[in-house]
């Protein structure tokens, strides 16, 4: 059983309403079936956390219920639900697989155990697993099962921080470097941090988190001069301290800040975050420059839920705000969380994935539009996810691409071509093109071109067998690096093809100098022809295009044709190969062989 441990994260004193749950209930909660009388409180204001089920010690039994806030009049609590009153506490929380089993005897094992193993000592404190908890709960996150048991507070190092007492330190300006920005005279993220792990030293009981920086701040710097800078990011620290929703903020690093802020209804943190922004948004020395902002908002359940990691969901968001001359404020959501989560998971999990041979190739063919005969095929690839579910890329690639680790997921792909192409060629079969996807990632990669030829040498696979495809968008990463390792693997004998052409910004001087065999055109044009509401602007641009790829002696291949008026419409524009579904979805290697080779 993988035991994924999230973080140590802090509840104040809360108002847990809740009904009785039998093994029924508790059954139908792991199933995802949340009784009514409970789940209509779900996502209401002034919740802690979602509905889950409560091993609470003092009632020696176990319920479902929902937290709440104490005594507040904007929060509208239930009336048709027993309640109970959990004082604050801190809990370790953990994350397992929903469909393993699971009961409270083997819950108290596992933290047992990590209280035995891990002492969750903090920056600013040290916690560990209390050996007769109070409070275990269980919360449905997807698939996963995040479980939360209290703990105890051993040692409290942040309340010396939170209240400036230099008593204890050995010296006043040592706590000046470690805790004050010598720009700005405010605090550093290092005295934020203490906040965070232990919120009630300063009397917060809950709170919402805040993480922004200054869009184009180097431009400030560079034309206005490091003073300019440096009044501006004094600005903002003057405007953090005169904010009446601010609890306590920092300096992160450059034009970096963050905020613990008041819990308010999303509309009215919003709004007072826009004004925030709008009164810090004038250069001193030109008042025609507009400054603009990126913020990140985390709302206060997933902010109290997050703990000492909530920075990570607010630079998440915040990052998300690319638009220019806008102040952006992103608010963090639980699919942003859960991405995080999967995204983590996945990268843990693939090494295991790829021994157990979970990852399947298809092949979709391609035809000759004049012949209507098998011309190669492009190579796939699908997840069977521990032989339970078939992913498709789009759940699993671009996390890889992030984490640096798609050059596995390419490898295999590759292999496994090769593989079959070897296997054919010993068998006498005729042997048609594949075509493999090269990640723009790995075009950095100095011994790129080896390792992919060692790969198919290792095979006795004939290059020209193999054709590597490169998305538009990665066109612009580093031109030079990218003509170079493609010259290289044309020169070794590989046909390369640039994929979704359309889509992405290349430009015409780009395609004079790319050493490409095939253009593909991306699928959002093609379905715009051959239709009844057919536009010229349309038939015009995929026109241009093909013309274009014919000229420069590029093949021309079409993506994503699904009917014959399609197919008749590309054939008469002059396109060379057709790869979509009219003729065929993606199937598997066997089936290819058994259609097409045979």
């Amino acid at each position: 059983m993988f035991i994924n441990k999230l973080n140590q994260l802090y509840k104040p004193r809360r108002i847990l309403y809740y009904t009785d749950a039998d093994d029924a209930v508790t059954a139908d909660f792991r199933n995802g079936k949340i009784c009514d009388k409970v789940s209509r409180y779900a996502d209401s204001f002034g919740t802690y956390d979602y509905p889950g089920i409560y091993y609470i010690k003092s009632l020696g039994k176990a319920v479902i219920g929902i937290e709440f806030r104490e005594d507040d009049e904007n929060v509208a609590y239930p009336d048709d639900l027993k309640s109970t009153v959990l004082e604050g506490a801190f809990f370790y929380s953990i994350e397992i697989d929903n469909d393993v089993e699971i009961d409270i005897c083997s819950i108290h094992e596992i933290f047992s155990k990590i209280r035995d193993d891990d002492d969750a000592h903090r920056a600013c404190s040290d916690l560990s697993v209390k050996e007769d908890p109070d409070v275990i709960s269980m919360f449905l996150s997807g698939k996963k099962l995040r479980i939360l048991c209290d703990m105890r507070v051993d040692e409290d190092r942040a309340i010396d921080i939170i209240k400036d007492d230099y008593g204890c330190f050995e010296k006043k300006d040592l706590f000046t470097k470690a805790y004050i920005d010598h720009v700005t005279n405010h605090y550093t993220w290092n005295h934020l941090v203490p906040f965070l792990e232990m919120p009630m030293d300063y009397g917060i009981k809950d709170y919402a988190f805040v993480h922004f920086d200054i869009k184009e701040f180097r431009v400030i710097n560079e034309v206005y001069g490091h003073i300019a800078g440096n009044k501006v990011l004094c600005n903002v620290v003057k405007a953090m301290n005169e904010s009446d929703f601010v609890y306590a903020s920092a300096r992160c690093h450059n034009d970096n800040f963050a905020m613990i802020i008041k819990d308010m209804p999303e509309e009215q943190t919003i709004a007072r975050l826009t004004e925030f922004f709008e009164g810090i948004s004038h250069l001193e020395e030109d008042p025609n420059y507009r400054i603009y902002y990126r913020c990140g908002f985390v709302p206060m359940q997933r902010s109290m839920l997050s703990g000492n990691r909530v920075a990570d969901a607010g630079k998440l968001a915040q990052a998300l705000g690319v638009k220019h001359n806008k102040t952006e404020i992103t608010v963090f959501t639980d699919k942003m969380h859960d991405d995080i989560m999967w995204g983590n998971y996945i990268k843990a999990y693939l090494d295991t994935a790829i021994e157990n041979d979970e990852f399947v190739v298809c092949l979709q063919p391609k035809f000759d539009i004049k012949t209507e005969k098998i011309k190669g095929a492009e190579a796939l690839i699908r997840w069977n996810y521990k032989k339970k579910e078939f992913l498709y890329p789009g759940k699993f690639i671009p996390f890889f691409e992030r984490d640096g680790s798609i050059g596995k997921i390419d490898d295999i792909v590759l292999k496994k071509v090769c593989a079959a192409i070897a296997k054919w060629r010993k068998e006498g079969k005729i042997l048609y093109p594949v075509s493999v996807n090269l990640s723009r990632d790995r075009l950095y990669d100095s011994n790129l071109v080896q390792h992919l030829t060692d790969i198919v040498d290792s095979y006795g696979v004939y290059h020209d067998l193999i054709d590597f495809e490169l998305t538009e968008s990665a066109s612009y990463d580093n031109m030079e690096q990218m003509i170079h390792v493609l010259n290289e693997l044309r020169d070794k004998g590989f046909h390369i093809s640039m994929d979704d052409f359309g889509t992405g910004y290349s430009s015409f001087s780009l395609l004079t100098q790319m050493p490409l065999d095939t253009l593909k055109i991306d699928k959002s044009f093609v379905d715009k022809v051959g239709v009844d509401n057919e536009m010229k602007e349309d038939f015009f641009v995929i026109r241009h295009i093909i013309s274009l790829a014919k000229e420069l002696g590029f093949i021309c291949l079409a993506e994503g044709a699904e009917n014959k008026s399609q197919i008749d419409e590309l054939r008469a524009l002059g396109c060379d190969v057709i790869q979509g579904y009219y003729y065929s979805k993606p199937i598997s290697i066997e089936e290819y062989e058994n259609k097409y080779l045979n």
